[in-house]
């Protein structure tokens, strides 16, 4: 994998692009033997954003070492959006018939859909288009709500920041944990997530609700989550009583705020846990008394049941 090849559409999401294409450029800083190259099948590409970026025209020759990523688009839909030519997704169907890898990014699974690359593989993409790739590509299997997918050389990932993810495993299996750790520490990335990882945390998947109370008391918990927070802390810094607290954000969120600070504690140790933490250090800096809550309540989110009330 020493030329990353980025295939631009029209349409192009900066940040599809530009994050892969950080995590890359940080490694070659690193003296790791990484080109890149930006090829469209045309000389100046549109962008979501309005910049346009310039590439060049035509799609080179490719070894089998080559990995191939298409950036996604804008797309409230898949359907009519992505214009590729039948060369170019031949282009690349080929170098994956040749031993090569090819990746996307959001939407960009879309292109590898076309090229009939995910047809018997497991792949996904961001949250809001996951139900159309699936009615498009019955033949994939569409995994939901996480960050990235690997299929033998076929590597997907799902909106906007998460190629950052992809692209720092994608080092990490090469060149190992460490070297990605060392790239996303210079990239400030808070850490280098797992691509089984929901792709939003819980501090958006409870916030998209439109009480001023439930926000006040989630801003106390997010803040101290390590804390052990009493129910009348709760109801003091949202001004209301304890049991509107209570009623108000299970309504809200569907869960209590118990549970909610739980989940919070739950994902911090995740990512600790990837970092290389164990169970038992990890429980302890979120704030539980021991391992044996962390392993409970992380064996009910695996299981499905994680998302309930307590």
């Amino acid at each position: 994998m020493s030329r990353v090849v980025f295939l631009l559409v029209p349409g192009l999401h900066l940040l599809d692009l530009a994050g892969p294409a950080q995590v890359f450029s940080s490694a070659a800083d690193l003296g790791l033997d990484y080109t890149l190259q930006h090829v469209a099948e045309r000389a100046e590409v549109p962008t979501a954003q309005g910049l346009p970026v310039c590439a060049q025209e035509g799609l080179p020759e490719l070894d089998s070492s080559d990995l191939v990523l298409v950036p996604g688009w804008r797309a409230p839909r898949l359907a009519r959006t992505g214009p590729l030519a039948e060369s170019t997704l031949r282009w690349l169907r080929e170098h994956h018939e040749s031993g090569g890898t090819v990746a996307s990014v959001c939407a960009g699974a879309e292109a590898l859909g076309r090229a009939g690359l995910l047809d018997g593989r497991r792949c996904t993409t961001h949250h809001d288009l996951q139900d159309e790739l699936a009615s498009r590509y019955p033949k994939a299997t569409v995994v939901r709500d996480v960050l990235y997918t690997v299929d033998g050389r076929i590597v997907t990932s799902a909106g906007i920041a998460s190629g950052i993810d992809l692209a720092l495993y994608l080092v990490s299996t090469r060149h190992g944990p460490a070297v990605a750790a060392r790239i996303a520490r210079n990239m400030v990335v808070y850490a280098r997530r797992n691509g089984g990882e929901w792709q939003s945390s819980a501090m958006l998947r409870h916030r998209s609700h439109l009480s001023d109370v439930v926000h006040r008391v989630q801003d106390l918990i997010d803040a101290r989550f390590t804390e052990t927070l009493s129910l009348a802390q709760l109801a003091r810094s949202s001004g209301c009583s304890e049991r509107t607290v209570t009623r108000t954000f299970a309504r809200e969120t569907g869960i209590t705020p118990l549970r909610y600070q739980q989940v919070l504690r739950v994902e911090h140790a995740e990512n600790l846990i990837g970092q290389g933490a164990t169970v038992e250090s990890a429980a302890r800096a979120v704030g539980f008394g021991d391992a044996r809550m962390l392993r409970r309540l992380r064996s009910r989110t695996r299981s499905g049941t994680g998302g309930g009330s307590a």
